[in-house]
């Protein structure tokens, strides 16, 4: 359940630079307060880092997490997609073109300490990269999902759980269709990865929900457009549903921290720090605001089906496929260092980034009006909520 999770369901260093990084939200107005505060100080050791990938929404992260602690990156991508955050170091970054599915020719003859894989939506793109790499860089960390354990049937989903690596036989529904072939990409991934670097040699992170600045969906992002609007707000699920999501602030240091410290295996990336549930997840992200608001809260999931809400995330209905898609133990990421950016920051920044100048117009009205939004029919179905008596 990365950023790019439903972008794959839709669609089948400078030293300026560097003093600039060391202070937390000093990026400029463009960019917004996007640099995380947790280790900000230089890596004991330089290190050359490829990303696979490197624009979208975490590797701007990762990138200016990287070159925080003093280290080199190199991105490979197509050339297309522009970053929403961090632009201005992106001239510090060498940049290769090419495809992952045609052309590696830019990566032949090079080394690097450590690949991240952000990219790795074909088994075969994996499989590609990791035996041209296997001998010119040292470690290899592939950005996997928690979506390796659809469905998620049970709680406290843990690393050395059984992963889905096969679609099942019979008659499946459009949604399972596609959460099954995602989980399948994934985890045929994961194998590709390990097989070719060796345990020993490969790092598997696994995040829920991303979120926070830089964000390519409207799913997360909705909550801190909606907040500061204020007036009566509908709240899906019960008070007590699970919700999980992580920061891509978060992720990004933590995978950069995995690499330096060469701590390999696999991570379930996910926050908050202590459970949370629906209700104080909206109460948290309120935090960030001063609008007045009142609460609908509507905990029947027969009613929220009926009105086509069964996900707004972190809320996921919890229940069938996804009883435990915000249930992941984050118990081995905690130890190995993980931390969390407080809910009300996360939003907040992730709303001054959206209103920066960087998310396009259409893109900002499609959220508040067009007629699928819940935005736009969000009092309508409080209305019949409250007509159900």
């Amino acid at each position: 359940m990365t950023t790019s999770r439903r972008e794959f369901l839709g669609t089948g260093l400078a030293a300026g630079a560097a003093l600039t990084l060391g202070r937390p939200g000093a990026l400029g107005a463009a960019d917004g307060r996007t640099f995380p505060a947790t280790h900000p100080e230089r890596a004991p050791h330089p290190l050359s880092i490829l990303i696979l990938g490197g624009t979208s929404m975490l590797g701007p992260h990762i990138v200016a997490y990287s070159m925080g602690r003093g280290h080199s990156v190199t991105t490979f991508t197509r050339g297309r997609t522009k970053p929403t955050v961090h632009q201005d170091l992106f001239h510090h970054v060498e940049q290769l073109v090419g495809d992952r599915d045609s052309d590696l020719e830019a990566l032949k003859g090079r080394s690097w300490d450590a690949v991240i894989d952000n990219s790795g939506y074909r088994v075969k793109w994996t499989r590609d990269s990791a035996e041209l790499l296997r001998d010119s860089v040292d470690l290899y960390l592939y950005t996997s999902s928690i979506g390796v354990y659809y469905p998620y049937l049970k709680d406290n989903l843990r690393e050395d759980d059984e992963l889905n690596s096969v679609v099942p036989a019979g008659e499946l529904s459009e949604v399972q269709q596609l959460e099954y072939g995602y989980a399948v990409m994934k985890t045929l991934s994961e194998i590709e990865a390990v097989q070719v670097f060796g345990e020993d040699r490969t790092i598997l992170s696994r995040p829920t929900y991303m979120v926070g600045p830089g964000d390519r969906t409207d799913r997360f992002t909705y909550w801190p457009v909606r907040l500061p609007r204020g007036g009566k707000i509908l709240v899906p699920g019960k008070a007590d549903d699970p919700v999980q999501f992580i920061d891509a602030r978060d992720v990004a240091g933590f995978m950069v921290r995995l690499i330096e410290e060469r701590n390999v295996g696999a991570f379930n990336v996910a926050g908050p720090a202590s459970p949370m549930g629906m209700h104080a997840f909206v109460y948290g992200a309120h935090a960030a605001f001063s609008s007045a608001v009142t609460f609908a809260s509507i905990p029947d999931y027969d009613f929220l089906t009926e009105h086509g809400l069964t996900e707004v995330v972190p809320w996921i209905l919890p229940t069938g496929d996804n009883y435990g898609s915000a249930r992941a133990s984050i118990d081995r990421a905690v130890a190995s260092g993980l931390t969390f950016t407080p809910l009300a920051e996360t939003a907040r920044d992730t709303y001054e980034w959206w209103l920066s100048g960087v998310v396009s117009e259409e893109r900002q009205a499609r959220m508040v009006s067009a007629e699928d939004s819940l935005m736009t029919r969000e009092a309508e179905i409080i209305a019949a909520w409250n007509a159900n008596g």
